[in-house]
């Protein structure tokens, strides 16, 4: 693919020989960010697990406390009380049956999808029209629950899903590039500190064994994946 010359300049300004500390590598991420939208910022690890085995599998959610910048449109499969509730808590779309069968046939104009235990047996059904897009609810992630309120609340409040890929690779959002840099660290620390939580026991060797942040249509900025903590905190240039 053919880059810009906007893209490359900003590349030149990325250092291919340093791990940045995560405030650092944020600040240059929305220095060298192209777009005249809002663009929203992005995180990359290359972590050390094979996902071809159930015990090396890496897959939680977490509540960003800044959000994601993007209002979710939340899709719930409930009735009665409980699509009430979900109509209540701000759901987007709410139904059983009829919505089962709109979807199946290609209605997906919805971010998030949360569905009660009890229609599961039906929604299962959608699973080559959701899992793919990674919107399959499911009780590990709490989109499986009978207090759909809840769910829909932490969605819109700014919750992400992350799960590694089969090339051991994990992406999640942690803002927009209009967000201070202090909002964008704090995010990225809670998924940093929800990746970490989520190691699998069987995972030998190094766990987190690259990490890169960038904005849409950006350059990718190395982090440096041993800084867990007192991320708030800018390395001295001069020590690096």
């Amino acid at each position: 693919m053919k880059r810009s010359k906007a893209l490359k300049a900003a590349d030149a300004q990325v250092d291919r020989q340093r791990l940045y500390a995560p405030l650092e590598a944020i600040r240059l991420a929305k220095a060298t960010s192209t777009t005249k939208f809002d663009g929203t910022v992005e995180v990359a690890m290359r972590l050390g697990v094979d996902p071809r085995k159930a015990d090396q599998m890496v897959r939680s959610t977490v509540i960003l406390p800044h959000g994601t910048g993007k209002t979710a449109r939340v899709l719930v499969f409930a009735t009665g009380e409980r699509a009430e509730a979900a109509r209540a808590a701000g759901a987007d779309i709410v139904g059983a049956d009829e919505l089962i069968d709109e979807v199946a046939k290609g209605k997906l104009d919805f971010d998030a999808v949360v569905a009660t235990p009890d229609l599961m047996g039906k929604v299962g059904r959608l699973g080559r029209v959701l899992g793919p897009r990674g919107l399959m609810p499911n009780p590990k992630t709490g989109t499986v629950t009978p207090d759909v309120a809840k769910a829909v609340n932490d969605i819109k409040g700014g919750k992400i899903e992350f799960r590694v890929d089969k090339h051991s690779n994990l992406h999640f959002i942690i803002g927009k590039v209009s967000f201070t840099d202090e909002q964008l660290v704090e995010n990225y620390a809670a998924a940093l500190d929800e990746v970490l939580r989520a190691k699998p026991s069987a995972a030998k060797g190094r766990y987190i064994k690259k990490t890169a942040v960038s904005t849409t249509i950006g350059p990718g900025i190395p982090v440096d994946p041993n800084r867990t903590r007192n991320l708030l905190v800018e390395e001295d240039p001069a020590a690096l």
